[in-house]
């Protein structure tokens, strides 16, 4: 790693890991997307770092820059088709197949470790690619499935990060209470005043 690159790590925001749904969390390494974007994958080593704290670092599997690459297409893709499912559109054909195609390449496949928890591993070169195709079915999973009625944008308009509503009335605004809530009711509160 370069001086430079270190610098950028090192001035990298923490991750954000309060998200439940996978392809969620992975697209909140960019937030602030409408205001003043933050940036968290910022190189190779922070890939490989939020994939240490995901649970998705495979045997092996230190970033490249082209595995950053793909995991910035990646985000971006799963980001715009969750948009588009949250205000009822259709997503771009290009975005889904971004995400099928990383789905469909990975060889990674879950297994049971001694306490009986889950952990990945996978039988290919490229140990990267495939965690990020762990994300990309679960973004199938979360996109197509079950719960796609229920993706929702925060309503934050320098967020726009996504999450699922569970709420019972449905009727949950913010991606998180603690960062864009908060925000929110101070913004309110100051407005008031």
């Amino acid at each position: 790693m370069s001086a430079r690159e270190s610098a950028q790590a090192a001035d990298a925001p923490p991750f954000r890991l309060d998200n439940e749904y996978l392809p969620f969390r992975f697209t909140a390494t960019l937030t602030d997307r409408h205001g003043a974007r933050r940036e968290r994958l910022v190189d190779a080593a922070r890939l490989t770092a939020w994939l240490d704290a995901t649970g998705l670092r495979l045997p092996g599997a230190v970033a490249a820059p082209a595995d950053l690459a793909t995991a910035h297409d990646l985000r971006e893709a799963i980001h715009r088709v969750g948009t588009a499912v949250a205000e009822g559109r259709e997503p771009d054909p290009d975005d889904r197949e971004t995400i099928n195609a990383l789905a469909r390449d990975t060889r990674a496949f879950p297994m049971l470790d001694e306490q009986g928890k889950v952990m990945w591993s996978t039988d290919s070169r490229r140990p990267v690619r495939d965690g990020l195709g762990i994300v990309a079915r679960s973004a199938i999973d979360v996109l197509g499935g079950p719960v796609r009625s229920r993706v929702t944008a925060c309503r934050n308009q320098d967020c726009r990060g996504l999450f699922v509503d569970t709420s019972r009335g449905r009727n949950r605004r913010w991606c998180s209470m603690n960062t864009c809530g908060n925000k929110s009711k101070k913004a309110a509160l100051k407005n008031r005043a």
